[in-house]
């Protein structure tokens, strides 16, 4: 197996176990509430505190990424989420889970941006939009191994023998770690020093009015991807089940559809990035998504519902893959690891939060009012879009330093 595809199996392995880890809670959520005999609100906040362990966990590991080697990093935040799953099964309060689901936070924060900077500086520039569609549905992956795991592991072992299971990526980590050589690219910013000492800088994302500008578009950007996926997600079925009638089976099945227009479109948003480029193919998935959202308001029957999610599942979170791409392509090689994680994760933890508005907006206005809210989101970010530019200079020093790595 060649370069590219190594990184391309690590970081989907990566991803997908980390999209497991989360959607554990989702499975164990009721077990864990009726043991600690606490309520929904405070059970939500395991989800919150997650969000923000990925934030800090994805600017603290992008930063060392970009300072230390992409390798040496990835491994770690792989074995820190284990850990902190693993922990969490040993849980004796509901404190103690807030703590642990913390720590897993930082692991999976971290391991997205450096799975996808290594893919960037693995695959050619005309490549990389595949290549980055065939990680990000590691995520699906993920949603599907937590569900067969929990199917198979709460009935007989409970909520604490799901997380155990959490331990099993480090044995991941070290196949990693010996067999995916280091980026060949960071390898060559290494030999210069001014590369090499602003490696993992912070500020260098608000370094110039236009980077900071171009940091402020992309934040906003991942701030709505987040948002739309989990308004569309965690309330669609309970809207479907009051607007259309629907069972819970039936909204099951409406999100199995949804789940699988999501993998399509990723698949096909790759390909359509390396076609015609990164911000046309956003354009016309982004107005797609706002449009669509806005439409299936006023889908009715079994047959309109299921084919009109899988519409806006297609269009929604096809988008998806594109983002490890869309934001290492504006930003060099050493703070490349930094800009994705630290973006990216920004937009987990304020996106997470689109939900509560959701349902606030249901709670006082109807299905129709709220989608209209993620379909002007999608606009918003269309404007977000439009306004990023990538200079000639830039262009010129990223070009100089893939030769260099060659």
């Amino acid at each position: 197996m060649n370069y590219q595809k190594k990184t391309v199996v690590a970081s989907t392995a990566g991803l997908t176990l980390e999209g497991m880890d989360i959607m554990f809670i989702s499975f164990a959520m009721s077990m864990i509430i009726a043991e600690f005999n606490i309520d929904m609100a405070t059970g939500g906040l395991i989800s919150s505190i997650t969000n923000l362990g990925m934030l800090f966990g994805g600017i603290l590991f992008g930063i060392l990424a970009d300072k230390f080697g992409r390798v040496k990093v990835f491994t770690y935040t792989i074995i820190l989420f284990a850990i902190g799953t693993a922990l969490t099964g040993l849980a004796t309060n509901i404190e103690q889970v807030y703590i642990f689901r913390f720590i897993a936070g930082l692991g999976a924060g971290g391991e997205y941006g450096i799975g996808m900077a290594l893919v960037a500086e693995a695959w050619p520039k005309n490549k990389q939009g595949r290549a980055s569609s065939y990680v990000s549905v590691g995520a699906q992956f993920g949603v599907i191994l937590a569900a067969l795991l929990s199917a198979l592991i709460l009935p007989t072992w409970g909520w604490r023998g799901l997380f155990f299971i959490g331990a099993l990526p480090v044995i991941f980590a070290f196949i990693v770690r010996k067999n995916l050589d280091e980026s060949p690219e960071w390898l060559a910013s290494q030999k210069v020093k001014k590369q090499k000492r602003n490696q993992g800088n912070l500020k260098e994302l608000f370094s110039t009015r236009k980077t900071a500008l171009t940091t402020a578009a992309l934040a906003i950007m991942a701030t709505v991807q987040i948002a739309g996926y989990n308004g569309l997600m965690i309330w669609l079925p309970s809207m479907l089940q009051q607007s259309q009638g629907l069972s819970v089976s039936s909204s099951a099945l409406w999100t199995i559809s949804t789940a699988v227009g999501m993998i399509v479109g990723m698949l096909t948003f790759g390909q359509f990035m390396d076609r015609l480029g990164m911000k046309r193919t956003y354009g016309i998935f982004l107005l797609a998504s706002a449009v669509a959202v806005f439409l299936y308001s006023y889908a009715s029957g079994s047959t309109g519902v299921l084919i009109g999610g899988a519409i806006v599942g297609f269009f929604s979170n096809g988008m998806f893959a594109g983002y490890g791409a869309l934001i290492s392509y504006y930003y060099p090689v050493e703070i490349r690891s930094t800009a994705t994680n630290t973006i990216f994760n920004f937009g987990r933890a304020l996106g997470g939060l689109s939900p509560i508005l959701v349902g606030f907006i249901l709670e006082n206005a109807n299905v129709t009012v709220a989608m209209s809210y993620l379909a002007i989101l999608y606009c918003i970010s269309f404007i977000a879009m439009v306004s990023l530019r990538k200079g000639k200079d830039s262009r010129k020093q990223e070009t100089m330093t893939t030769l260099k790595a060659v």
